[in-house]
């Protein structure tokens, strides 16, 4: 009984001590969607990286740019892209966790964060057409929004 305590304990710790930071470097090559994207794309024209940290380490990492549309493909994301202060769209176009329940944690922390920023209308994926991302973020909340040729969006109420 005393295990099962102290895995519930830590757990809780986990979920209370986590915290969403931005993120000016990572290594591109543990990206399991988009590795070819480098860390100059990924940081520039209205994209940002968070990350889900966790007593100084990151559990969690999701990219994500600001647009006024929602775009089918990387190239349309990459034009579309403009600052956080103009965009009205956030799309999460990779996410990935190294701690089991940090994918869906990170997704809730970008939640709020974009709820506190109070001038976005919702949050939107750019996500591969996979069943694992389609189970993911079904699982999650989102709602299917399109099937584009080579991905799919979902959306994320704000």
């Amino acid at each position: 009984m005393k295990f099962f305590k102290d895995k519930t304990d830590d757990f809780f710790r986990w979920v209370k001590g986590t915290e969403l930071v931005q993120l000016d470097d990572i290594d591109v090559s543990e990206d399991p969607v988009r590795p070819e994207l480098t860390l100059g794309w990924r940081i520039t024209k209205g994209r940002k990286i968070f990350g889900l940290k966790y007593n100084g380490d990151v559990e969690g990492v999701v990219c994500v740019a600001f647009t006024t549309d929602i775009p089918a493909t990387i190239k349309e994301l990459e034009l579309m892209s403009t600052n956080e202060d103009n965009g009205k769209i956030a799309i999460a176009y990779t996410l990935w966790s190294l701690k089991k329940g940090a994918g869906k944690k990170i997704m809730r922390e970008l939640l709020n964060y974009v709820k506190e920023k109070n001038q976005l209308d919702s949050i939107m994926t750019l996500s591969p057409l996979t069943p694992m991302a389609t189970h993911y973020h079904i699982r999650n909340g989102a709602k299917l929004i399109k099937i584009n040729p080579t991905t799919q969006n979902f959306e994320y109420k704000v």
